[in-house]
């Protein structure tokens, strides 16, 4: 047996009471009453883990703090967990009849990355001469969640016998016995991880919040406008943060093998990225070639309409020029012919006048 298969564990996703009672999540049959009465509660829907409403704000935001010294205050809980980001809300969890504090609280911070923060450092701190616990929100983000009221939770102590594992203090250990597949799909319990084991000494990622294009939207581009430079930038530090991650979650061999994958992967994303960025360019040069071509289609019909409208134009002209020519040179022969036809009356007159005098002498 290898020291590395005795090391290795694996965290539950989700929550199975008859899991959670086994040492590495292969029992099938509850082994004490409190298994078996959270997996009544868990068969009959009797919890709902949403119907708390002292249990409000942001999941995602919010860290499980356990293992409290019974006399610490909110205000001391408050500066020991500040340390690692701006806290928003705090609840100590009270006794609902004495309000002596039962031992944990729930700490919600303003961003997800300071939750994380406090995830990761905050573990087993020191206040009030106690060592803490610190926890996703299990509650609210753990499929099937039972709490330890009902029979189920995780961690725990040896002298109280109610051992539940698959969480952070009391991960699975990795099965040294052959996996009851067809049971365990019969009982819908998840089977172990086989070949993608975690170290006892790496973190468990807590979950994350599934991102859509609508709150990316809303968060890089409330004013309508989107910084490319910050967008990429806060991008390639998720990508590089959920890749530690990743590897964190995975041993030497599969982690090579899969960042092998994903350096194939990222190779055919970038070729059919750049097949599709030159199609696209290809595409746009036709378009600008089509408008170009539409363009001085419309410049020269334009244009012979234009030059058609000039030549009708000095038609009209001409003919109105010449219309106007021919009726004034007919006007002045028309006048010319009465000046002639006056003159001749006049001479005319004057013959007869002349005519008449001759004879009367």
């Amino acid at each position: 047996m290898s020291a590395s298969r005795v090391n290795a564990v694996f965290y539950a996703e989700s929550y199975h009471p008859i899991q959670a009672g086994s040492i590495d999540g292969t029992d099938t049959l509850p082994h004490d009453n409190g298994v078996y009465r959270a997996f009544l509660c868990s068969s009959a829907g009797l919890y709902d883990p949403f119907g708390d409403p002292k249990a409000t704000g942001d999941p995602y935001c919010t860290v499980f703090v356990g293992r409290l010294n019974h006399l610490t205050t909110e205000d001391t809980l408050h500066k020991s967990m500040s340390k690692y980001g701006r806290i928003k809300s705090l609840r100590l969890v009270r006794h609902i009849v004495t309000g002596a504090a039962r031992g944990y609280a729930f700490v919600e911070y303003e961003t997800e990355r300071e939750m994380r923060r406090a995830y990761k450092d905050a573990h087993h701190s020191i206040i009030d001469d106690c060592e803490i616990i610190v926890d996703y929100n299990r509650q609210q983000l753990m499929p099937g969640w039972i709490p330890r009221r009902l029979g189920g939770g995780l961690g725990g102590k040896k002298e109280s016998g109610q051992l539940r594992f698959g969480g952070r203090e009391r991960p699975f250990r990795a099965p040294l016995r052959p996996i009851p597949l067809d049971d365990l799909k019969r009982l819908g319990i998840p089977p172990p991880p086989e070949g993608k084991y975690m170290s006892r000494f790496q973190v468990p990622p807590p979950p994350r919040r599934k991102r859509s294009s609508m709150d990316r939207e809303d968060r890089y581009n409330k004013d309508g406008y989107v910084d490319g430079e910050e967008f990429s930038h806060k991008r390639s530090s998720l990508d590089r943060e959920d890749r530690h991650h990743e590897r964190s979650s995975m041993e030497g061999d599969d982690w090579e093998e899969h960042s092998h994958k994903r350096s194939s992967k990222d190779k055919r994303s970038s070729i059919d990225r750049e097949e599709r960025f030159h199609k696209r360019s290809s595409g746009d040069r036709e378009e600008q070639r089509s408008h170009r071509r539409s363009s001085g289609d419309r410049e020269e019909q334009w244009s012979n309409k234009r030059s058609s409208i000039h030549g009708e134009e000095q038609q009209r002209s001409h003919s109105r020029s010449s219309t106007y020519w021919k009726e004034h040179s007919h006007r002045n022969y028309t006048d010319r012919e009465r000046e002639r036809e006056r003159e001749r009356e006049s001479h005319k007159r004057h013959r007869h006048s002349t005519d008449s005098h001759g004879h009367g002498h």
